[in-house]
């Protein structure tokens, strides 16, 4: 049987009314559930929740808040099994890397009921006789949150959790084809001790819940994960309304590989930041950068591995390539590929495959012989596809590493000491891996990139309380004794 999601408002979740079917990836005959669409009044009615509710939970006490993340944690980690595969069916990530996901969301809720009470603060003196400087953080206020698709359960949480460890109020919009794992999120959530109004979950388009999140001066601050050119309309409209905006939109995430490196370890890592989750990542490898003495060898050995992983249901243990994520996008990366072959590349794989089940399974795609300039190394694909490009040297891979709009992740494969120190100094990139994928991250530091990928202060670890709090200075005079 399916389920039929429903808004959360002010602590009372609403009529699932007419609804959208949510379609397993994986096999198009089963439909897990159905979601709502908001209107522009639904929208408004939780907004207007969320700021009834801001100031009684800014003042509640940081174990308090504390106290509600780290037993939303324990249920999570205690549904892992459950969790997990309710997140494979929807998104069509593979049963591991789905399990995985929500231990890691777990892991981010116990990390930030720790973060609740460690808020911090300075108490200096003044330059000026007799007074002090408190220097706070307090809490935003009403904080929108808008999340995609291919992260049901971790971007939620690594946006959710913070916003609610330093006292603000959240309206949360999820992707529209992953409702289930923000039902079960939002629902841990309140059971967990939360108040009404504290964190409010509706469901609908971008083009209705999005914008009026983005639009209403009740919002005080937006955080936005998703495309480069939803995430822009996301920024100028929370920028004209005043809102204070964070935005991840993508990468185009190069991987160095030099003549020194260790060449079973480099196409394991390229493998991993390539294919895994289907390469649905923002962090993906997509731009293989590879000097001349190791490029062959390293592509006769890419094409072997990518050919032995395993495309299909994401249910199946022995599946390592799931489907894509809808028929939308399974139509992009095949356009992308029948680019790259009209522009002189060569593509291997990247072929739709039939399985017991009707799903959007297309196996792993690589395109050699490319150069920079060619659209599929422009252009965010959102696939399992990866390039090949051929340079002379070290000197060459890092110019056209870093020779891209995009400034998420970015790696590199070598033996030098010296080659992968310039490397993550010299990457314009906010993050870099040395001799590791570009994709995979821990969740007690800084998340977040530069150029087109990135706007605003950083996500996750600490650092995410710059865009969750603001900075108040107070001058004391105590008067005369």
């Amino acid at each position: 049987m399916s389920t039929h999601y429903r808004h959360l408002i002010g602590g009372r979740w609403g009529d699932p009314g007419e609804a959208t079917p949510n379609v397993n990836p994986s096999d198009l005959d089963d439909t897990i559930g159905h979601a709502p669409a908001a209107d522009e009044e639904t929208v408004q009615e939780a907004i207007a929740a969320a700021a009834d509710a801001a100031p009684s939970w800014a003042a509640t006490t940081p174990e308090a808040r504390a106290d509600v993340l780290d037993a939303a944690a324990a249920e999570v980690r205690s549904r892992q099994a459950e969790l997990g595969g309710l997140l494979a069916r929807e998104e069509g990530k593979p049963i591991a890397e789905a399990r995985a996901e929500v231990g890691r969301a777990a892991h981010l809720l116990r990390f930030f009921a720790g973060e609740a009470l460690r808020v911090g603060g300075d108490l200096v003196p003044s330059v000026r006789s007799g007074m002090t400087v408190e220097v706070t953080r307090e809490p935003v206020g009403v904080v929108g949150v808008i999340t995609p698709w291919n992260f049901p359960i971790a971007i939620p949480t690594w946006k959710i959790a913070p916003a609610l460890a330093w006292g603000n109020t959240v309206v949360f919009k999820p992707a529209e084809n992953t409702p289930g794992m923000a039902g079960e999120l939002v629902d841990i959530l309140q059971r967990a001790g939360l108040p009404d109004g504290a964190l409010n979950l509706v469901y609908g388009t971008g083009s209705v819940v999005g914008r009026a999140l983005a639009e209403s001066p009740r919002v005080d601050a937006l955080t936005f994960t998703g495309s480069v050119g939803v995430g822009r309309g996301v920024v100028a409209q929370a920028a004209a309304a005043g809102t204070r905006v964070q935005a991840e939109m993508g990468g185009k995430n190069p991987m160095v590989v030099l003549d020194d490196a260790d060449l079973d370890l480099a196409i394991e890592a390229c493998a991993n930041g390539a294919y895994f989750s289907t390469g649905q990542r923002c962090t993906a490898s997509s731009r293989l950068i590879v000097t001349r003495g190791i490029h062959d060898r390293f592509v006769e050995g890419l094409v072997a591995r990518m050919r032995g992983m395993r495309v299909g249901h994401a249910l199946d243990p022995r599946t390592v390539v799931g489907p894509v994520v809808d028929a939308r996008q399974l139509e992009q990366d095949e356009r992308y590929l029948r680019v790259a072959a009209e522009e002189g590349g060569e593509v291997i794989g990247g072929h739709r495959v039939e399985r017991d089940t009707r799903g959007y399974f297309l196996s792993p795609a690589l395109v050699v012989g490319t150069d920079n300039a060619m659209r599929i190394n422009r252009e965010e694909i959102f696939g399992p596809v990866a390039s090949v490009i051929e340079v002379a040297d070290y000197d060459e891979a890092l110019h056209v590493a870093n020779d891209t709009d995009f400034g998420l992740s970015a790696g590199i494969c070598t033996g030098s000491l010296a080659a992968a120190k310039d490397f993550t100094r010299a990457a314009r990139a906010g993050m870099v891996m040395v001799n590791a994928p570009t994709a995979g991250v821990d969740y007690h530091v800084p998340f977040g990139g530069m150029k087109g990928s990135s706007y605003g202060p950083k996500e996750q670890g600490s650092h995410a309380r710059e865009f969750f709090s603001f900075v108040k200075t107070a001058y004391v005079h105590p008067g005369r004794p």
